[in-house]
C-alpha cells in the first residue's frame, strides 16, 4: 500500500495538469476600449494568453500518505503579463483517476495595462478521470490599479501548452 502513495507527487502533477483538458471555453466577448468607458463604470471583459508553470514537490507531512504539497511558479504572457508564486495541496484517493487539489497563488503583473497584484484560488476535483476546476480571484485581494478586481480564470491544456481565458470585472477608476 505504501508504494502506491510514494508515487503520489508524480501522480498529482499529472492530475493537476489534466484538469485543464476539456475545460469548456467561456463565451467570446469583445474587450472594451478602456478609453471609451465612463469613470466609475464596471466593465466585464476577458484577458487571454498563455503561461508556463513549474510545479516543485515539497516535503510531505509525516503520517499523511496520499497527501502532497507543491510550490507553484508561473509566467503569464498575453493580455495578462506577469508572474505568480503559490502553494498547492493535493490528495489522491485509492481509486484510479480520483483526487483533489487546492492552491493559492499571488499574481503580480499588468492586466490590460493596469499594474498590481491579486490572489487566485484553485479548487480541482477529479472523479474517475472527469475533471472539475474552478479558479477565482480571492475577494478584495487586488492591489494598485487592480484594486476591486473580481473574476474567474479558465485554464486549457492542449498538447502540453497552457493557456488561460480570464473573465474579470474591474471598476474603471483612475
Amino acid at each position: 500500500m505504501k508504494n502506491r502513495y510514494r508515487a503520489a507527487p508524480v501522480a498529482i502533477v499529472g492530475l493537476c495538469l489534466v484538469f485543464g483538458v476539456g475545460t469548456p471555453a467561456l463565451p467570446q466577448t469583445q474587450s472594451p476600449n478602456p478609453g471609451a468607458v465612463q469613470k466609475g463604470a464596471v466593465v466585464t471583459t476577458h484577458a487571454k494568453g498563455t503561461f508556463e508553470v513549474k510545479l516543485s514537490p515539497q516535503e510531505a507531512y509525516a503520517g499523511n500518505e496520499g497527501l502532497g504539497r507543491m510550490s507553484i511558479d508561473k509566467q503569464f504572457h498575453g493580455e495578462l503579463e506577469g508572474t505568480s508564486k503559490g502553494e498547492m495541496l493535493t490528495g489522491m484517493s485509492s481509486v484510479q483517476g480520483s483526487g483533489v487539489y487546492v492552491a493559492i497563488e499571488r499574481v503580480s503583473g499588468t492586466l490590460h495595462g493596469r499594474t498590481g497584484t491579486f490572489i487566485l484560488h484553485h479548487t480541482g476535483i477529479m472523479t474517475r478521470g472527469a475533471p472539475s476546476l474552478t479558479v477565482t480571484v480571492a475577494p478584495d485581494s487586488g492591489t494598485g490599479q487592480l484594486a476591486g478586481l473580481t473574476g474567474k480564470m479558465m485554464i486549457d491544456i492542449t498538447d502540453g501548452k497552457h493557456s488561460y481565458d480570464f473573465e474579470y470585472t474591474l471598476a474603471d477608476t483612475p
